[in-house]
């Protein structure tokens, strides 16, 4: 591969249509597994309708190589390219043309590519502490009140920023971040879709542009980051070696969609009102509200608030709070020492304890890497003088108590920093499935909570490629009626505490 670019495409409107509807393909990583899902638009009753199918599902995952925790990207390219195969021949099986591909993984973290478009080496992961050693030495060169003043963004220990200061050479290389690298490989173009770039601390959250004063301040290079693109532009269209070993028509185009997985998630927030909290509940807990300007406040900074680009210029104002990373790293250390439990069998049994249990810091950076979750939750409870049994179900409702708790200050905190009252709690992503926790976060937070979609991410993805394609029009508020009209949601209402049992799997009534 050489490093010139091909020159850029557009998607046509109307591409990939089929009697009635339009067909695009999603590719949605997260930290610990990706799937690549056909997304089919259609108005058969007049209104746009999005139906989903998962054409192929791959597992992701550190590993401990050259040095440090890794991610395997050339294992995960080749699952991207198997899973692109994949939906090309399901598209084809039903006479359909695919007209896009869209690309969302995690943040933060990112490849170095030479000029000749090599990758130099596996990527790191925001889970290996190298960065930790060069927070100082930023802070040194950029007071952590100027960085957030233009950034806006939260301090986490492992933003790219801090990955890219503890880097030994950076000459000669640009850094993609993931989900660009993935389009780069498949485009031969190199771009930084702006929702991710705004994840980087290196990122001006008011002018929409790299900071590119504190890449001088640090001794970074200018061009260390490719030219911005926003969701919905077109970053290029397939290389022709590409499009053979997929079977994809040579002309499709890869569009920038929300690339940050939570920006999609948000866009794809079933909410009727702007006075909404959302909480993309997966690996990570991404908790907070949706804002037309960023805050910028000194308050804002320490209550460690961080203001990230969304889907049409918005500002996802958010704080991580931790997520059910703890549960299933806790679920990988019982099956590895002792009997296996099912999630059902660990939510129940939860369930079945009273309120008024040990809390924890969900979000504490000791439970970030992999290893005995359950040891650490317990001398976590500990260290504040709780007693906290060695049992699979009292520790999964510590962990989801704390959760819940995390979620209720955290909102609340959002409202009071950013001026919005909130009504309603909307849950997306994975964690929408957990009924136990949905009910714990409304009864924390004392506003109704609306589960789901589940595949928030995948729908955000879609409908931006969709809108792109011309198939979908109107902002936000349009895409999320289709979303809303599309999908089974389930409504928790607050509940006074009790000492008596609740319910994980009981259904709870549709909205």
């Amino acid at each position: 591969m050489t490093g010139q670019e091909p020159p850029p495409a557009t998607v046509p409107a109307g591409a990939g249509t089929v009697a009635g509807g339009s067909v695009f393909a999603a590719v949605d990583i997260g930290a610990s597994s990706g799937r690549v899902i056909l997304g089919r638009i259609s108005r058969d009753a007049g209104t746009p309708e999005v139906s989903l199918e998962t054409v192929h599902r791959f597992p992701n995952g550190v590993q401990d190589s050259d040095g440090g925790l890794r991610w395997d990207f050339t294992a995960l390219f080749a699952e991207v390219l198997t899973g692109l195969g994949a939906a090309a021949a399901s598209a084809a099986a039903h006479g359909e043309t695919i007209a896009s591909i869209g690309i969302d993984t995690w943040a933060v973290d990112y490849g170095r590519v030479n000029a000749a478009g090599e990758l130099v080496a596996q990527p790191f992961s925001y889970r290996d502490g190298r960065s930790r050693g060069a927070v100082a030495g930023v802070h040194g060169r950029l007071d952590p009140q100027r960085l957030y003043a233009t950034t806006g963004l939260q301090f986490l220990e492992f933003n790219t920023i801090y990955q890219l200061a503890s880097e030994a050479d950076l000459d000669g290389v640009q850094t993609l971040l993931i989900p660009d690298l993935i389009a780069f490989l498949l485009t031969g173009r190199r771009r930084t879709e702006a929702t991710n770039a705004s994840t980087t601390g290196l990122f001006d959250a008011v002018a929409g542009e790299w900071a590119t004063e504190f890449l001088t301040a640090l001794g970074l290079p200018l061009d260390l980051f490719p030219p911005l693109v926003q969701p919905g532009e077109t970053v290029g269209t397939l290389l022709p070696a590409i499009a053979g070993q997929t079977g994809l028509a040579a002309g499709t185009s890869v569009v920038a969609v929300g690339s940050h997985d939570t920006a999609s998630a948000v866009a794809a927030v079933p909410a009727e009102t702007e006075d909404f909290a959302y909480i993309s509940s997966g690996t990570w807990s991404l908790v907070g509200v949706e804002l037309q300007h960023p805050v910028l406040t000194e308050a804002s900074r320490l209550a460690n608030f961080t203001n990230e680009r969304g889907v049409d210029g918005t500002i996802r104002y958010l704080r991580n709070v931790g997520g059910l990373w703890l549960l299933s790293e806790c679920q990988r250390t019982w099956a590895a020492n002792g009997p296996t439990f099912s999630l059902a069998e660990l939510l129940d049994g939860a369930a079945a304890l009273p309120d008024g249990g040990p809390l924890i810091d969900a979000d504490d950076p000791a439970f970030t890497a992999p290893g005995n979750m359950p040891a650490r939750i317990r001398a976590a409870a500990g260290s504040s003088g709780a007693i906290l049994p060695d049992e699979p179900a009292a520790i999964v409702r510590c962990i989801l108590d704390s959760l819940a708790d995390g979620y209720a200050r955290t909102i609340s905190d959002a409202e009071r920093l950013a001026g919005r009252a909130v009504d309603v709690v909307h849950v997306v992503g994975g964690g929408s499935q957990n009924r136990l926790l949905s009910q714990l976060t409304a009864n924390a937070t004392g506003k109704p909570v609306i589960a789901g979609p589940v595949e928030a991410t995948a729908l955000g993805n879609v409908l931006v490629q969709a809108r792109a394609a011309g198939e979908l029009s109107g902002g936000l508020a349009e895409l999320r009626k289709i979303v809303a009209g599309g999908t089974a949601l389930q409504r928790y209402e607050p509940a006074a505490a009790t000492n008596g049992p609740l319910r994980s799997t009981d259904p709870s009534p549709r909205v």
